[in-house]
């Protein structure tokens, strides 16, 4: 059973540091954003929130990820995260120390070729997917990274000449598709699913059909998970302005509905994200996170 994520003590901001790496110009359609993880805490809790893709590497810490329907699955040293459409609680045995990139669904589709909703909800060996080439990247950078030898700006480098090298096309209709998807989910916190057919040249089974295939939900849930997303990444700012508290009243039918789709989604009520506590989760609530859905 998936433990409640209020019922877990996280692992607190002081204890860990989580930046955001610049994501070269030719890749800013691929990838939303770099990172660097580092906690040397001899155990490291939190739960990542749903999200689209990730192509990490751990050069310190084993543990696994516990998903919503009972399956617990490892972690690896060269790890491949499929598109999360619900929130996923970790524990890592620490110290903990990760590299990686944040796919937006064009880089996902470009990167690995897989249908995001028939190959979601894993961590794999990026290996399994992407070929021995990624695995000698990855191990190599966790090589140098325990020397002292590489920073982790140099590994973010070698992960974005991977990917880089790696990009293979996409039917120009279907990145045409997933501009207009992002487009509507920017448009509100409850865009109409009417907009969306309507600015799309598909009936309505292909483009759900289109939209499973790269954003791993269908119309209707990819809503509910980015309200719940955004929803969350405001509720943890500092200051929340009226007008932004208005659009939230209208975007949930009442409170109760609101904490129990932020908790679906992100693994913690809004009580928690507005605690103070500053931990993982309120880290990658960052909006930058976001970003191919939040430039409206």
């Amino acid at each position: 059973m998936v433990p409640r994520s209020d019922a877990v003590d996280f692992t607190s901001q002081s204890l860990f540091e989580l930046r955001y790496l610049p994501v070269p110009h030719d890749l800013a359609d691929f990838v939303t954003t770099f990172y660097h993880f580092r906690c040397d805490e001899p155990e490291v809790r939190d739960v990542q929130p749903a999200g689209v893709g990730h192509l990490t590497v751990f050069p310190y810490g084993e543990g696994c990820l516990s998903f919503r329907d009972g399956r617990t699955m490892p972690a690896h040293r060269v790890n491949l995260l499929t598109p999360f459409s619900l929130a996923v609680p970790f524990v890592m045995a620490g110290p903990f120390h990760a590299i990686g990139a944040v796919f937006t669904p064009l880089g996902w589709a470009a990167v690995t070729g897989l249908c995001a909703t028939a190959h979601g909800n894993k961590i794999c060996a990026a290996r399994d997917y992407l070929g021995d080439d990624i695995e000698d990247v990855g191990q190599e950078i966790c090589r140098r990274y325990r020397q002292d030898a590489s920073t982790a700006e140099q590994g973010t480098d070698a992960l974005a000449a991977f990917i880089r090298g790696n990009l293979h096309s996409v039917p120009d209709k279907h990145r045409e598709l997933i501009r207009t998807t992002n487009q509507w989910l920017s448009a509100a916190l409850n865009p109409s699913l009417d907009d969306l057919h309507c600015a799309l040249p598909y009936s309505q089974r292909q483009a759900q059909r289109l939209i499973e295939r790269y954003f791993g939900l269908p119309p209707r849930s990819l809503v509910r998970k980015y309200r719940a997303l955004r929803a969350a990444a405001w509720l943890s700012l500092p200051h929340l302005s009226d007008e932004a508290e208005a659009e939230l009243a209208e975007a949930f039918y009442d409170q109760p509905h609101m904490i129990r789709e932020i908790q679906l989604f992100v693994g913690r009520t809004p009580a928690r994200l507005g605690s103070g506590s500053h931990d993982y989760l309120n880290e990658m609530l960052d909006l930058r996170n976001f970003r191919e859905i939040t430039a409206a």
